[in-house]
């Protein structure tokens, strides 16, 4: 039987916006802070973490007794992702219901032990895979990705209210390519508008957990499968998610249920 403390949503209303690299480096910084943690990848038709974490293709993770799966370790991590599971050339064509089955599969069968977090990449959006994550696991709290563009705050919007209606609350938003700073001059322009996170949060009375600048370090080091708080642990990015993660600690801190989530067991058979 898994025992997961609290499970953290990290959600965008679109892609592009860096959530696939905010979820990897929170993960991280909360490991770094002495908890201990899993990265669930449930982006089921676009998977990222396996190539983030520098895991070699072609790896595998291994069963145990026929029905379970046992997490791949990358830097202190427990990690799952459906990228260890197909070939990467491999497009997933598949409806929701059957990715929303998968999503299941992985959250259910894999043996995460005793986690103090399980942090979900969650594919961009509002539709099955977070109705089914909504309906198969108690999460704790999300954490909305966003840029300061008009049009990705429109979506961000949509997810804070789809995870109302869940009753997931939204423990912050995190806002990427705030500003970009010329490497060669410190000149800053904010190519994609101004305070847009800042104002996302005050409507919805949420914090502002951090605001990333569109950094070239940034995307190198997850490309390299390095992120940046295991590449650069004394850089001034890597020091913004250690304190959103510390921001994310204490708000699940506060909350009244800290219980173990029970998920249950299923088997598999070859009939």
């Amino acid at each position: 039987m898994n025992q997961i403390k609290h499970i953290i949503a990290i959600a965008s209303g679109k892609g592009g916006v860096g959530k696939s690299t905010t979820a990897v480096n929170l993960a991280l910084a909360l490991k770094a802070l002495g908890a201990r943690v899993g990265l669930l990848d449930a982006d089921i038709y676009g998977p990222s973490q396996q190539l983030m974490l520098g895991i070699p293709a072609g790896r595998r993770p291994e069963q145990q007794g026929g029905q379970y799966l046992l997490p791949v370790e990358a830097y202190g991590l427990k990690t799952m992702s459906m990228g260890y599971l197909v070939d990467e050339r491999t497009p997933m064509v598949w409806r929701g219901p059957m990715a929303g089955g998968a999503l299941a599969q992985m959250l259910e069968q894999t043996l995460w032990g005793e986690l103090d977090y399980l942090v979900i990449d969650m594919p961009p959006g509002t539709g099955d895979i977070q109705l089914t994550l909504s309906q198969k696991a108690k999460v704790s709290g999300a954490v909305i990705v966003t840029t300061p563009q008009d049009i990705a705050l429109l979506d961000a919007r949509k997810g804070i209210e789809m995870f109302r209606k869940v009753d997931v609350p939204v423990l912050g938003i995190i806002e990427n390519m705030s500003v970009h700073i010329c490497s060669e001059c410190g000149h800053r322009e904010h190519i994609f508008g101004e305070h847009g996170g800042d104002r996302i949060a005050q409507d919805y009375g949420v914090p502002l957990l951090a605001s990333f600048p569109l950094t070239l370090s940034i995307r190198q080091q997850t490309d390299a499968g390095r992120p940046t708080v295991i590449a650069a642990p004394e850089s001034a990015e890597a020091k913004l998610y250690l304190e959103a993660a510390a921001a994310i600690q204490q708000a699940l801190a506060g909350q009244r249920d800290s219980g173990v989530r029970q998920f249950p067991e299923i088997k598999i058979s070859d009939d």
